[in-house]
């Protein structure tokens, strides 16, 4: 289960916005939305978004448990 809500904070931190990240992966904004609402994104995908955003520790936010 991914944490989308500190997900959105390090996608501003970083000083993006989530088109921004959404054209990074390779979706549309719509696709990317539809993903944060459902908490789903392909391995693929979560690297892009580790190796973009800089995030040291992907643990708590990609792979969270309930």
């Amino acid at each position: 289960m991914i944490k989308t809500n500190e997900l959105r904070g390090v996608i501003a931190k970083n000083g993006y916005s989530q088109s921004d990240i959404a054209a990074k992966i390779g979706v549309t904004p719509k696709t990317f939305y539809e993903k944060m609402k459902n908490g789903v994104f392909g391995s693929d995908e979560i690297q892009v978004m580790i190796d973009v955003l800089h995030i040291d520790d992907p643990m708590p936010i990609f792979f969270a448990k309930e």
